[in-house]
């Protein structure tokens, strides 16, 4: 599903005008972006959790040229799905 399609579906299930749906969903994606870059996680009860993982420092090889290199600590975005969620989808896979 395309960010366009999710618009499309909103509007057609609240009958809110496709602008405002189109606003909020902006403002949704924008504040969880802007909590999540300044380091804080995002709960959403029911659904799931946007969350900041740290990986550590480490030593990679290049394969290409021979040659190892240091990928230094950093924090990447995650995805962690409700235990309600987690378990809608399976049932929902089992089904088709």
């Amino acid at each position: 599903m395309t960010k366009a399609e999710l618009v499309a579906l909103i509007t057609h299930q609240t009958g809110v005008e496709k602008t405002a749906a189109e606003a909020v969903v902006e403002a949704f994606m924008r504040n969880i972006k802007e909590t999540m870059i300044a380091g804080e996680d995002v709960f959403l009860r029911g659904f799931g959790s946007f969350i900041v993982k740290e990986r550590a420092e480490k030593v990679a090889r290049n394969i290409t040229k021979n040659t190892t290199m240091v990928i230094p600590a950093h924090s990447i975005p995650a995805f962690k799905p409700s235990k309600v969620f987690l378990e809608a989808v399976k049932e929902g896979n089992k089904k088709g």
